[in-house]
C-alpha cells in the first residue's frame, strides 16, 4: 500500500481543479454545442471562428478523446493514489503522459494563433502549461513512488 502523501494530495487537487473541472466543462461544451458561440468563444477566443474544417475537426476529436479517455484515467487514477493502490499510479501515469504529448503539440501548433491573442504568462500557464507541468509532475511522481520513495 502506497499511503498518500501530502505531495499526492497537491497533485489529486491540482488535477482535479484546474485540469479536470475546466476541461471537463470545454470538452463537453464542444462536444455538445460544437457550433455555439459560447464554444467557440472558450475555445477560440471572443468572436473568432474556426479556422477550417481541419481547426474543428481536430478540436472536436480531442474533446471526444478527453471524455473517452483521457479524463478518465485521470478520476480513475486520481481515486486508486488517494487509496494506496499501485494501480492508480498507472493509471495516473498514463493520464499524465497523455498530458504531456498532447499539450505539448499543442503548445507548439496554436503558437501562432493563440499566443498573441493571450500572451506569454496566460499562453504558458493557463491555457497549455498547466497540463504539462501537472503531467511531468505525475509521471516523475509515480515512478518515485512505485520505487519505494516516500515523499
Amino acid at each position: 500500500m502506497l499511503e498518500p502523501t501530502l505531495i499526492t494530495w497537491i497533485l489529486v487537487v491540482f488535477g482535479l481543479v484546474l485540469i479536470f473541472l475546466p476541461m471537463l466543462y470545454v470538452q463537453l461544451l464542444m462536444v455538445l454545442r460544437p457550433h455555439s458561440q459560447k464554444t467557440k468563444d472558450i475555445l477560440i477566443g471572443k468572436g473568432d471562428d474556426w479556422r477550417d474544417k481541419t481547426h474543428f475537426r481536430m478540436s472536436y476529436g480531442a474533446a471526444w478523446a478527453d471524455l473517452v479517455i483521457w479524463l478518465p484515467l485521470l478520476v480513475a487514477g486520481s481515486i486508486g493514489v488517494i487509496l494506496g493502490q499501485a494501480w492508480g499510479y498507472g493509471l495516473w501515469a498514463a493520464s499524465g503522459t497523455i498530458s504531456v504529448y498532447i499539450n505539448i503539440i499543442l503548445w507548439f501548433s496554436e503558437c501562432e494563433y493563440v499566443y498573441p491573442a493571450c500572451g506569454p504568462l496566460v499562453y504558458y500557464t493557463i491555457y497549455w502549461g498547466f497540463q504539462v507541468y501537472w503531467g511531468v509532475a505525475v509521471v516523475a511522481y509515480t515512478m518515485l513512488r512505485l520505487a519505494g520513495v516516500t515523499l
